[in-house]
């Protein structure tokens, strides 16, 4: 399923899912104008569509002793398939590293990194050459500008009316 195969009552529910992952089926319902029964259905078609890819408690890393956070770009030794995912393998076993993304530009993967403090950034600075990094550019994260926002929706104009 895609974007475009959302309706308006898709896209309602989605919204309502991503500002709050937990609200009771009873209570989206009542949001979106639908049956209980009506929306549980949509909101197990969404899931099994991989629309909806799960609910995540947020977590304020300062008060869990992760608030040193930094961003890591990363220039990989080889540009090889096999090195990559090596690589990727590695990362994923770092429960500093909460996000490694495959960038576009001067740079091969973008990490977001929580530590608890400078020497725990550091053990993760002095792995990635280990692991198959050339270079490693790191910027420490002040603050947030604008925190994560809902993915935007549109619903799709060839659906027409609603499903129920």
């Amino acid at each position: 399923m895609s974007n475009s195969d959302l309706d308006a009552l898709d896209c309602a529910i989605v919204d309502a899912l991503q500002q709050r992952g937990d609200i009771p089926n009873v209570e989206l319902a009542r949001a979106v104008g639908l049956s209980p029964a009506a929306t549980l259905r949509r909101v197990a078609r969404l899931r099994a569509d991989g629309v909806v890819v799960g609910v995540h408690a947020r977590v304020d890393p300062e008060r869990v002793g992760a608030g040193l956070q930094a961003f890591v770009l990363v220039v990989l030794d080889e540009h090889d398939e096999d090195s990559a995912e090596r690589f990727a393998r590695a990362v994923a076993q770092m429960p500093q590293v909460l996000r490694a993304d495959a960038v576009s530009g001067a740079d091969d993967v973008l990490l977001h990194v929580a530590a608890a403090g400078t020497a725990d950034l550091q053990d993760v600075l002095r792995a990635l050459p280990r692991i198959g990094a050339r270079r490693a550019t790191t910027m420490l994260r002040l603050g947030p500008v604008k925190e994560q926002s809902p993915t935007p929706l549109t619903p799709s104009p060839t659906l027409g009316a609603t499903r129920r």
